[in-house]
């Protein structure tokens, strides 16, 4: 009798813990199903064919993530950009992302765009002078010598090139004033201050030289190029609009500056007709007064009346931190924000509290359409809420980020909150070539396999690639949209004929 009870109750007492189990197990199940379906791109609904993509693009995915969590020490995207910015070029997965269909660039700025190898070539053209001295230099296209101050000599850039002892060595070193990659950036780059300032020196040493008419046209026609072969079929690019001057000493204010990129523009596509065009964002300093601002605003108008299809807006640059907050000038901007519409860099910061991430709360407040990096934005639970409500984008740079150090894994980018949250979020690159990397296709690529959920798949990159799309200012967005959607299906049926 006691054995047949004794059994008894092992049976109940297994029964009861296996329905306990299977309750945990569903539960534990029931959580992850929903965390998917609140993550962005849950709206997505894959074809036939694209579930076949999606299979061989989740396979190269999760082979890179399993070994990188079986070996943390050599998982790339754990390390600083440029430890693995040419690696990650031989990854086959890399390789589809590039060849994938990426909609817009948002969020770029004009003279960041193209490679030091570029900018390197513009120095062998002629009548460009230059001037050396100790860490810095100046260049300046001149039909003389340039009566600007000179700590040395100026002297033509020809005459010094081949006036040196070895020509490659010279252009290798000349090539380290276009570029913010270094060998050993931990060591050197020690805080965001360090890096900003030999960021911006990038800009002022290449200012002249880029303002030169000439060299500016063609500069951007090359970065529509660059762009449209990262498969990108539309951009807004934000730019300073500085003076710009010829031989002949003409000297062209903003508003003719921003004439020669429509008239830039109109040329790239007329000889590609599959591109559907740039806008421009005028992005003046914020390092400046509110009477400054407010000069700016007027420009910013007098481009807007010459060309209202050209202006997508205004927006203020520079770094946050040692910047001018955005709260000195709201008077200004609101009293403008009925005629300029407004995109404003905000919380490219890791301080929480301080001047750089509060100018959120006046972006937003401005009713800005979209936010510039927005890194600071997961310490603002409500600001994330009225973000989404609002339908604000967030122009987030996710390589920018890092190199700028922000942030210094990848892997803790803020990105993955706003990706598993839903945000309205725009992939963009800001000055990639700055730090030597493709247009847009390194900003997937690193967002993909290093920031979103290993769970994330294509919906994932369907989504942000529309995104760039839906909240950009094109003209015709529907067609620009269906056009994608061509594009779209011709990439997918070649990725699963191929089969990579």
């Amino acid at each position: 009798m006691w054995t047949t009870l004794v059994y008894f109750l092992l049976v109940v007492s297994c029964a009861v813990s296996k329905t306990e189990y299977e309750n945990v197990l569903d539960e534990r199940n029931d959580f992850i199903q929903r965390e998917l379906d609140m993550m962005l791109g849950n709206d997505i609904t894959l074809s036939d064919n694209e579930l076949k993509a999606n299979e061989i693009i989740m396979d190269l995915k999760c082979k890179e993530l399993d070994f990188g969590f079986q070996s943390p020490h050599i998982f790339n995207l754990s390390k600083h950009f440029f430890e693995y910015k040419d690696a990650v070029k031989e990854s086959a997965l890399y390789k589809i992302i590039q060849k994938m269909p990426k909609g817009a660039i948002l969020h770029a700025h004009d003279t960041g765009l193209l490679s030091p190898d570029y900018v390197l070539n513009i120095t062998y053209m002629e009548n460009l002078y230059v001037c050396f001295e100790e860490d810095t230099m100046q260049l300046l296209f001149s039909d003389n010598i340039p009566k600007e101050s000179c700590g040395t000599k100026w002297q033509l850039m020809h005459d010094a090139r081949y006036s040196s002892v070895d020509v490659e060595e010279f252009d290798a070193e000349l090539r380290k004033y276009f570029t913010i990659v270094i060998d050993d950036p931990h060591e050197i780059y020690t805080d965001i201050n360090v890096v900003w300032s030999r960021f911006q020196q990038y800009f002022i040493t290449t200012g002249s030289m880029f303002s030169y008419k000439p060299v500016w046209e063609q500069y951007f026609y090359d970065t529509l190029k660059a762009v449209r072969e990262d498969n990108i079929m539309y951009m807004e690019i934000r730019s300073v609009l500085p003076p710009l001057y010829d031989l002949n000493g003409k000297v062209y204010d903003s508003v003719e500056t921003a004439e020669s990129y429509k008239i830039t523009v109109d040329r790239f596509v007329k000889d590609y007709p599959d591109f559907y065009g740039a806008k421009l964002i005028y992005a003046p300093l914020r390092m400046v007064d509110a009477s400054t601002v407010k000069q700016y605003i007027k420009t910013a108008k007098k481009i807007k009346k010459k060309m209202p299809d050209f202006l997508a807006g205004f927006d203020l640059v520079g770094q946050e931190d040692l910047g001018v907050p955005t709260k000195e000038f709201l008077l200004e901007l609101v009293h403008a924000k009925d005629d300029l519409d407004y995109f404003f860099h905000a919380g490219e910061t890791n301080w929480n509290g301080m001047s750089s991430d509060e100018n959120m709360y006046d972006a937003i407040a401005l009713g800005t359409k979209r936010i510039g990096h927005a890194f600071a934005l997961t310490k603002h639970p409500y600001l994330m809420e009225e973000v989404k409500r609002r339908g604000i984008a967030l122009e987030v740079n996710v390589l920018s980020n890092t190199v700028l150090k922000l942030v210094g894994d990848m892997r803790n980018h803020p990105l993955a909150s706003f990706l598993a949250r839903d945000l309205p979020v725009v992939l963009s690159s800001d000055d990639p070539g700055v730090w030597e990397a493709d247009p847009l296709s390194h900003d997937f690529f690193v967002t993909f396999l290093g920031v979103a959920s290993r769970h994330a798949d294509l919906k994932l990159l369907k989504k942000l690639a529309l995104n760039s799309l839906y909240y950009s200012t094109v003209k015709d967005k529907d067609k620009v949209v269906h056009e994608f959607e061509i594009r779209w299906t011709k990439f997918i049926d070649s990725l699963v004929k191929d089969k990579w």
